[in-house]
């Protein structure tokens, strides 16, 4: 019979339900065929139930006794509801009435189990076990949750055995919760962790270990566990440290009473889990225990970036109030988290506000400050115990309210190599304020905390370490890192390939001092067999191992682990793939004879020398420790140069002896990889400030291509070069870099392209829609307008939708939007032949403060306000492509009456003035270099043929030179004059307010790298990942 399957429409079930009451009231006394032969459990037939007064399909769970007036107990499929039935009242069911599918549905808590209290009467103890059936107090208050609720939601998870395992959400007082945690966290249930199949650890980092070099346990995470005892798991490990590691909150394991534990923590897991957290991975399992018993902790690892490495420690530790009762009564922070940029801050303040909602009041607080003495004017909010900041920010606050912060008990330092290296000064003026702080005699019973993470060790970590913490744990999780840590010599041996076994037996010391075990490391069998011949002919103890000797496994651990003689050099050559199953960690030498496969799999090969890492931050480190070094010696050939540039980044941030042949070598590399990427844009940050952050992880190109820079049309004319022009920002990327129009006052023919579409498209019968293609021109109505639009992809149609979804570019603005297929209008062939309007600007000689690489929004939002829409006169310093530098950019209002205009605003000046952006006197000048590299020639000096001056009052007024010649003007835009200037005779505005804003001509400024219109991986510049290996590609 039927009795699975999706769900037909409610009028199909109204229709079957009408049919079979017809049927069975008619016929169940008299027919034969309904009467059932005999009655089994799990047998499926139609009752008659006289709560609803209707025949019903069922499925007979139990038969019960004779004696008693009901037969049998049944399941009605369409109702989920258990009732009686007497005998006479069950009939057997016809097959034309199991058409359609049953409508109840088997739902199970997904990897949720019943617990019931076990008591060990022999040894006098009870536990909390996992059980068969739910007790009656939790089916009470699981059915209580329903009753209360105001919506019931399900997420399905499986499907097991036709029935759904789910994880079910009900809102109660406007609060959403997760039924599954919540009758955990009531010790109604504990986690099935055998099912729970998607909150593993991370498969990178499952063989990534701690500085402790202990591997992970391969249990399974769920999202909790963390924060929950593991007795809520329906279990007690043995392992003393497993329950240390993860059960920071409750160290009891034997403590099971949920309602000892505070109210906020239950909440704040809960906040977790509707955040989609799936569970601490392998840095967070390690790292979160120490940092939420308030211990100064170092953590380094891939991800070192990720504020959730110490946001939920931090505010697990704030829930115990009672740990500040000692500091000042008074209002100020307790917290301070330092990033090294604005963007950095809003992200982890966002985070904060998120974990934050459900804890007791904090009110953090984001604080970015610029250079207008606004510090003076900050007010913390009333019970903000969370500061989020950067260190440029922090230190001008701290010259006008160095006393809001006596109560300041934990600092954490986010990319805590980032903030050393980029504002050494004021982190180490934080730290000693910090360090200054907690000393106060009257503070010695408050908790005083320093947390750093990030990335990568440096020299800067260990002085912190040193110098301001106390006993702190380090975690790390990175081996390639740890390797730095642990002092390990890095040497790099450039070669030719057909000259590596010569090389490898010279650099091998075969008389050494001490004892010197030493690996080889190679990618294939043969390589193996060849080293080790050449190895064991000059006369030194070696041994190999690869995957077709496995047998010999056991010999070769034996005498690996054989105590030698001091003076004895023992060799391992193998490969990769041998060494986990090896378990080696007390080699001296690694000689990576072949290049690593993978930064993890360098790492691996390091950390077979763990046991001879040195401990840089142990006081009064041992003299032997110079003596016992690891060594790892990287052979570099021909054949592995597209990794020469990672191999320069490590070796520098080791600060190891660098080869000066490795320094020319990548160098060359680094001219073919330019070469590569000619058909790249323009690299953003070069266009905008004048310079790349990182030009050697930078994915753009960093030449001038003059296949592609030159100057495009935007009408019967190119893109003028020189000269002034008026310009209308349309699309606002930041505070420097806008997507517009040049105005062409004496031809626009952008206007009657405007006017004539409008005058097309109001007629309906022109508005056709047609089939959407990428790449073409369409018409879009938005508003009162009607835009020429480009599509630039076709997203595949949704379920149930008629249309899809097109991303598309307003050729006219230079914005993109998304919009739904059907909106796009078929353009006549008359409207697409004016070339695209946009162009880009960007504003030179100013770039944000702090050494940011992006704009504040403050800034931007401001600038967005003052100029959107509005024309302004600019004058081009530089033209490339569809991208237009500018400098001077200003709004001009002309007044009739006194035949004279007036500079209402500079747009560098204005933002200069507010504090948020600074001097980049060499923008200009490091274009023009790239320039004079391509063989452009640029326009003299004389071609700035308005200059700029200050009279005695100073006032700043345009003085008319004398033109320069006609052929050198030629390419100046229609509209603008040759035989003199179009900024007439301004004179600045007088409000007092606009002090600065002056006319400079003189564009001598670094500029930063325009928006990437294209699409482009800018972030590369800014944020470098790995720094070993690096692939050219």
């Amino acid at each position: 019979l039927k009795g699975c399957g999706m769900f037909a429409d409610n009028v199909e079930y109204k229709k079957l339900h009408d049919e079979m009451n017809l049927f069975y009231k008619k016929y169940c006394r008299n027919v034969d065929e309904v009467v059932p032969v005999t009655l089994e459990e799990g047998k499926v037939c139609v009752v008659y139930c006289n709560e609803m007064k209707c025949w019903c399909r069922a499925v007979v769970k139990s038969i019960m006794s004779c004696g008693a007036p009901y037969l049998a107990e049944c399941f009605l499929v369409d109702y989920a509801k258990y009732i009686p039935v007497v005998k006479h009242n069950i009939c057997a069911a016809i097959e034309a009435f199991m058409r359609l599918p049953f409508k109840a549905k088997r739902f199970r808590l997904y990897c949720t189990k019943p617990v019931t209290l076990h008591i060990d009467y022999c040894n006098d103890s009870a536990e909390i076990v996992p059980a068969r059936r739910w007790d009656s107090a939790a089916i009470q208050y699981f059915r209580k949750l329903l009753t209360d609720s105001s919506r019931i939601e399900a997420k399905l998870c499986a499907v097991e055995d036709d029935s759904f395992d789910v994880y079910l959400y009900v809102t109660i007082n406007y609060e959403k919760v997760c039924v599954n945690d919540d009758l955990v966290a009531k010790n109604f249930a504990c986690y099935d962790m055998m099912k729970e199949n998607g909150a593993s650890l991370v498969g990178d980092e499952k063989a990534q270990l701690s500085l402790s070099f202990k591997p992970p346990s391969e249990e399974k995470i769920i999202p909790v566990l963390a924060f929950w005892p593991k007795v809520l798991q329906g279990k007690v490990p043995n392992d003393s440290e497993t329950c240390e590691l993860l059960q920071f909150l409750n160290p009891d394991p034997l403590k099971t009473d949920i309602e000892n534990e505070p109210q906020v923590l239950q909440k704040f897991n809960l906040e977790l889990l509707q955040n989609q957290f799936k569970g601490p991975n392998l840095t967070e399992s390690y790292c979160w225990p120490p940092i939420a018993r308030g211990c100064d902790s170092v953590v380094v690892c891939p991800h070192g970036n990720d504020p959730l490495l110490y946001v939920p420690p931090i505010l697990t530790f704030l829930q115990a109030g009672s740990c500040y009762k000692s500091l000042p009564t008074r209002n100020g922070p307790i917290v301070l988290i330092v990033c090294p940029v604005w963007k950095k801050a809003q992200i982890v303040f966002e985070s904060l506000e998120v974990y934050s909602r459900r804890s007791r009041p904090l009110h953090p607080m984001l604080i970015l400050i610029g250079l207008n003495k606004e510090g003076k004017y900050v007010k913390l909010q009333k019970g903000c115990e969370i500061i989020v900041t950067t260190p440029y920010s922090f230190t001008r606050l701290l010259e006008h309210h160095s006393l809001l912060f006596f109560r300041l008990c934990h600092l954490v330092l986010d990319e805590v190599e980032v903030l050393f290296s980029e504002a050494s000064e004021h982190m180490f003026t934080i730290l000693e304020y910090y360090k200054k702080t907690i000393s106060v005699e009257e503070r010695e019973s408050a908790p005083h905390q320093i947390v750093a993470v990030g990335s990568h060790w440096s020299k800067h970590i260990e002085y912190l370490i040193k110098e301001y913490m106390n006993d702190p744990y380090v975690v790390i999780t990175a081996m390639e890192e740890a390797a730095v840590y642990g002092n390990v010599q890095q040497v790099v041996q450039l070669c030719m390939n057909c000259e590596r076994i010569s090389v490898l037996l010279q650099i091998l010391d075969f008389t050494p001092s001490n004892v010197q075990k030493t690996l080889i490391f190679t990618s294939s069998v043969e390589e193996t067999e060849m080293v080790y011949k050449a190895v064991e002919s000059s006369s030194t103890f070696c041994i190999r191992m690869h995957k077709e000797i496995a047998i010999h496994f056991e010999y070769v651990v034996e005498q690996w682990k054989k105590t030698f003689s001091s003076g004895t050099h023992v060799v391992l050559v193998l490969t990769d793939d041998c060494l986990p199953s090896l378990g080696i960690t007390d080699a001296t030498c690694v000689v990576h004879f072949s290049f690593p496969a993978s930064p993890r799999s360098f790492g691996v090969r390091l950390h077979s020398m763990a046991e001879n890492f040195q401990n840089c931050i142990e006081k009064g480190s041992s003299v032997e420790q110079v003596y016992a070094k690891a060594k790892s010696i990287l052979l570099l050939t021909e054949t592995s140069a597209c990794h020469a540039v990672g191999v320069l980044r490590y070796l520098e941030h080791t600060e190891a002896k660098i080869p000066p042949e490795l320094c020319d070598f990548t160098a060359g590399v680094l001219e073919a990889k330019e070469d590569m990427k000619l058909g790249r844009p323009l690299c953003h940050y070069l266009k905008i400030f004048g310079v790349c952050k990182d030009i050697r992880l930078c994915p753009d190109r960093h030449r001038v291509n003059l296949e592609i820079d030159l100057p495009r049309k935007v009408s019967s004319e190119t893109i003028p070069t020189v000269g002034n022009i008026t310009i209308v920002p349309l699309f606002i990327v930041d505070a420097t870099n806008y997507f517009g129009r040049i105005v062409d006052k004496q031809n626009d023919r952008y206007a009657i392209l405007v006017k004539e579409m409008n005058e097309y498209f109001n007629k309906t019968s022109n508005k056709v829609s047609g089939t959407v293609e990428t790449l073409a021109l369409y018409g879009l109505h938005e508003g009162a307008l009607f835009y020429r639009i480009q599509v630039l992809e076709v997203f595949p149609k949704e379920e149930n939708c008629l249309f899809c979804s097109v991303h598309i570019k307003y050729i006219d603005e230079g914005r993109t939007g998304q919009v739904q297929s059907h909106q796009l209008l078929h353009l006549p062939e008359r409207f697409q032949s004016l070339p695209p309007q946009a162009v880009e600007f960007i504003v030179c000689r100013v770039k944000p403060i702090d050494n940011e690489t992006e704009w504040n929004p403050r800034v931007t939002r401001y600038i967005h306000e003052k100029i959107r829409g509005k024309p302004h006169d600019a004058k081009i310093v530089l033209t490339l492509g569809e991208t237009v530098w500018v400098d001077p950019m200003v709004q001009v209002t002309k007044l009739a009456d006194l035949k004279t205009s007036i500079i209402e605003y500079n747009i560098r000046s204005e933002i200069l003035s507010i504090g948020m952006g600074v001097d980049n006197p060499e923008h200009i000048e490091n274009l023009k270099k790239l320039y004079r590299k391509a063989e452009i020639p640029l326009f003299s000096l004389r071609d700035l043929f308005v200059t700029s001056s200050e009279d005695e009052d100073g006032i700043l007024q345009v003085v008319e030179s004398p033109p320069p010649p006609a052929e050198d003007t030629g390419l100046i835009h229609s509209g603008l004059s040759a035989s003199g200037p179009v900024l007439d005779s301004y004179s600045s505005h007088s409000d007092s307010s606009r002090e600065g804003n002056e006319l400079e001509e003189d564009s001598s400024l670094p500029q930063k790298d325009i928006s990437n219109p294209s699409g482009s991986n800018v972030d590369a510049c800014v944020e470098p990942g790995r720094q070993f290996p690096t692939s050219l590609a």
